[in-house]
């Protein structure tokens, strides 16, 4: 049987990572990895899972497993942090193993209900959404996004492109912090495709892997927000490994608004889903979360230290744009400043990303997407000299 197998591709960011980790040059820098590091280049414990932690060990009295959704009160914290008050009538919610888990879930959760649906993607997007849709059989398309001249959004394309949907097609939308380019539709341009959403009968999907980390923890749920308030139905896959720094934990939520006649339907299915692929969600990180959430101390601690980091990438933002002017003596960088979030596509050829790996020990993404996370003020300048050199 197994020898019928063959070889899959692989994944060039696990590539990158066996590149950069065999580089014996100790002035190396890794941008592809999407983690946040602190100036030190550690993913730090925050203060606040610590502290929850500490209560853990100390509280817990079981291991035994949770409910097929995973507990509760985990699922109403993260309905309330991401939508706020008033969903808990629409709001069908399972755990999940990440935000992966939660996008998986959410794509067999369409499959079920509408297998003929097509899900469009943004252009780019994160390589997992058409790799699972692919893996599934699902129908797939594009929507227009990155503007590869100007480093924005081709909002003109995105619309023209979104009018082909077809009523009861699902649209992938990354809530805040677009991954792989950083460049966010302002809250015109989400109503706008609100509007185009809606007159096409089409079902947002969300995915939601960085709130917190762009303008803030509110503000970052606010596109999500509005399209909740406007749409019957809405699917939103939401992750805690970045805002609550416990990616090893591999913590998500699956959120599916719908009627609420319907709900206990959804979610009955969700927690089929569940059973059928996993079983019972991880439980350790969920309940830090949860633990946080509840807790008005911790909570004041967490979102503190979140806004530090927040604050961090903005500084590290800012400084990369002003040292990229220098280094190339045009603005043709400046939108750097302006994108949210770990990651830039910067847009340099994929050779040039190429001569900065080899000639000067860079690592990033082949499309030229960084982790601005990933660098400090001291490297700042090394990578802006380096673009320089390459010819960027």
């Amino acid at each position: 049987m197994l020898e019928a197998l063959n070889p899959q591709p692989q994944d060039k960011i696990l590539q990158l990572i066996a590149l950069y980790r065999d580089d014996p040059r100790p002035t190396k820098i890794d941008l592809g990895v999407g983690v946040y590091k602190d100036a030190t280049g550690l993913t730090p414990v925050m203060r606040a899972v610590k502290a929850a932690e500490k209560k853990l060990w100390e509280t817990e009295t079981t291991k035994t497993y949770t409910g097929l959704a995973g507990e509760p009160a985990f699922n109403a914290a993260m309905v309330t942090m991401i939508l706020g008050s008033g969903y808990a009538d629409r709001a069908a919610s399972v755990a999940t193993p990440g935000g992966t888990g939660a996008i998986r879930q959410a794509l067999e959760l369409i499959k079920l209900a509408s297998p003929g649906a097509t899900v469009w993607l943004s252009n780019p997007t994160w390589p997992n959404h058409p790799s699972i849709i692919k893996y599934l059989g699902m129908k797939m398309a594009e929507y227009r996004y990155f503007d590869a001249a100007t480093r924005g959004i081709d909002f003109n394309g995105l619309k023209t492109d979104l009018a082909q949907v077809a009523k009861g097609d699902v649209v992938l939308l990354h809530g805040c912090c677009h991954n792989p380019t950083g460049a966010n539709l302002d809250a015109a341009q989400w109503a706008e495709v609100a509007d185009i959403l809606t007159a096409k009968g089409a079902i947002p999907f969300i995915d939601l892997a960085y709130q917190g980390f762009g303008d803030g923890l509110e503000e970052d749920a606010a596109s999500t927000r509005l399209i909740a308030a406007r749409f019957p139905e809405v699917l939103i896959a939401a992750s805690c490994s970045k805002n609550f720094g416990i990616y090893r934990e591999r913590t998500g939520v699956l959120i599916a608004l719908t009627d609420p006649a319907r709900r206990a339907v959804v979610q009955g299915n969700l927690a089929y889903l569940n059973r059928q692929n996993f079983s019972f969600p991880p439980d350790h990180g969920a309940r830090l979360v949860t633990m946080i959430l509840e807790d008005e101390a911790l909570k004041a601690d967490w979102k503190a230290e979140l806004e530090d980091v927040r604050l961090n990438m903005l500084s590290l933002r800012t400084q990369l744009a002003e040292e990229l002017r220098r280094a190339t003596n045009s603005d043709r960088y400046d939108f750097v400043a302006h994108h949210r979030g770990m990651f830039s596509r910067i847009g340099i050829t994929e050779a040039q990303v190429n001569q900065l790996r080899e000639q000067h020990g860079i690592y990033m993404v082949g499309d030229s997407r960084i982790n601005i996370a990933g660098l400090n003020a001291g490297t700042v300048p090394i990578l802006a000299a380096a673009i320089a050199a390459v010819g960027g």
